[in-house]
């Protein structure tokens, strides 16, 4: 048997892994396009989702385009910093895409001091108008998030979607699930004087309150981290609900640094995307 000195066998190992490295990025590089476009999918189905409207990943740009007439960014003051016509795919003010924001990102500018964009869906839906407005917390072990669609009152909840990282199966994470989620239809996120008072996620909810629903039995830690969720990014947009209802939207300059999600994908019609 052959004997390799040290040096052999660490030019060998060194070459080895540089080889598998690039290879790996060279896969990885070629597969970002068709992950994207999943990822970009998903988001879709979850948003259609949230309006009653099931669509599959083949389906799902298709049907965002028909549901969905617009996206905005909008800031505390109630100012719409950019609008996205998603019947044609252009801005129509401004420059980031509501689709391409990171919620996350901008809870953070906000508690820095600085100016947010916030996103809002507008779809169209059985001759009404309605909007979608998404939310991002924490539960006990990471992130919960939901979307939630309300008519065009812009008060009354028609549909909601709640997912999470990693809740504890059977108990926090049932959030996900339609037992939790179909008490929200047709409560009401505003008071009798318009102000945002959010849904109140607690034990032993009066099943006909307009502002409470139950929370998850076992999942005290989650349904607290939902709670403060909801309460806490539904109130952010009380100044642009104000204006909208009252008819008095005004435009805002988005003449600011937003991270947002860099996805470029390209769907082409009849695309197949698995998820």
């Amino acid at each position: 048997m052959k004997n390799f000195s040290n040096k052999y066998i660490f030019i060998y190992s060194a070459v080895l892994v540089a080889v598998v490295a690039v290879l790996l990025s060279v896969v990885a590089m070629s597969l970002k396009g068709r992950q994207d476009a999943n990822v970009r999918n998903e988001k879709m189905q979850i948003l259609l989702a949230a309006i009653n409207v099931e669509a599959d990943a083949n389906q799902a740009a298709e049907m965002y385009q028909q549901y969905f007439d617009q996206e905005l960014t909008v800031a505390t003051d109630g100012s719409v910093l950019s609008v996205y016509n998603v019947k044609n795919g252009e801005m129509e003010q401004g420059s980031v895409r509501a689709f391409d924001v990171k919620l996350k990102d901008q809870q953070a500018l906000e508690k820095a001091g600085q100016q947010g964009a916030f996103p809002v869906y507008v779809f169209s839906k059985d001759g009404r108008k309605g909007y979608v407005i998404p939310t991002q917390g924490n539960g006990l072990w990471g992130a919960v998030y939901s979307n939630i669609a309300l008519d065009e009152d812009f008060n009354t909840i028609i549909g909601v979607t709640f997912s999470h990282e990693s809740e504890t199966p059977g108990l926090g994470a049932e959030i996900a699930e339609q037992k939790f989620q179909q008490p929200f239809i047709g409560k009401q996120i505003l008071d009798e004087n318009g102000q945002v008072i959010s849904i109140a996620v607690k034990k032993n909810a009066d099943p006909n309150g307009a502002h409470e629903v139950d929370a998850i039995s076992g999942g005290t830690m989650t349904s607290n981290g939902v709670n403060a969720m909801l309460a806490a990014d539904l109130a952010r947009y009380q100044k642009f609900i104000d204006a909208t209802r009252a008819g008095l939207v005004t435009e805002g300059s988005d003449e600011f640094q937003v991270p947002v999600e860099e996805i470029a994908v390209e769907f082409e019609e009849g695309e197949e995307v698995s998820l």
